[in-house]
C-alpha cells in the first residue's frame, strides 16, 4: 500500500457540522434559492458522471489493476459519523 493511499483511508468522513457549513454555502452562493443550488448541484452531477464514463472508456484494466470506477456510492445516513 502507497503512502497516498495511507492517507486516503485515514481521512475520516465529513462531520455533519462541514456538511451543514457547505449546505449553507452553497445556498448562500444561489441567494438561499434552493431549485437554483438543486439544478446546479444535479448538472454538476450529470458533468461528473460524463467525465468517468469517458475516463473508465479511456483506461485499461491493467493501469488500475482490475479496480473500476463506480457510477454511484453508497449513501450514508443524515446524523451518523
Amino acid at each position: 500500500m502507497t503512502s497516498f493511499e495511507k492517507r486516503a483511508m485515514s481521512i475520516k468522513p465529513a462531520k455533519q457540522m462541514d456538511v451543514a457549513f457547505e449546505v449553507e454555502a452553497a445556498l448562500a452562493f444561489h441567494d438561499e434559492d434552493a431549485k437554483a443550488t438543486i439544478a446546479t448541484l444535479l448538472g454538476d452531477i450529470k458533468h461528473l458522471r460524463m467525465q468517468l464514463a469517458l475516463a473508465e472508456a479511456a483506461m485499461s484494466r491493467g493501469m488500475t489493476r482490475g479496480w473500476t470506477p463506480t457510477f454511484d456510492r453508497e449513501v450514508e445516513r443524515a446524523g451518523q459519523d
